[in-house]
Formats: structure tokens, C-alpha cells, sequence
């Protein structure tokens, strides 16, 4: 029973909904991290294309 609820969560997550359950988190918190004086842009910035690479991993 366990492989196949495992199975259909693989079916389920796939493409566009993973990559979003992996980036959403990141991009939150990048704009936490934004208000951080001085630093706090420059790694929103560095998150951010990192979140945008990942977005275009094709799954």
C-alpha cells in the first residue's frame, strides 16, 4: 500500500508543481534576507537566480 501512495505522489509531483514546492521556499526566503541592510539585496539577488535555474530544470 506504501508503494503505491508513493507512486501516485511521483505522478502527482511532477514537472512544473515540483519545481515550485522546491523554489517557493527559496524565493520567501530571499525576501527575507532583503532586509538586511547592505548584504541583504546581494543575496536576494543570488537566491532569486538560483530559484530561476531551478525553475527551468525540465521535469
Amino acid at each position: 500500500m506504501k508503494l503505491i501512495t508513493v507512486l501516485m505522489l511521483a505522478l502527482v509531483l511532477n514537472g512544473c508543481v515540483l519545481t515550485k514546492v522546491v523554489t517557493v521556499p527559496l524565493r520567501v526566503g530571499g525576501a527575507v534576507v532583503s532586509v538586511v541592510p547592505v548584504v541583504g539585496n546581494a543575496a536576494d539577488a543570488v537566491i532569486d537566480t538560483t530559484a530561476d535555474a531551478i525553475d527551468l530544470v525540465p521535469l
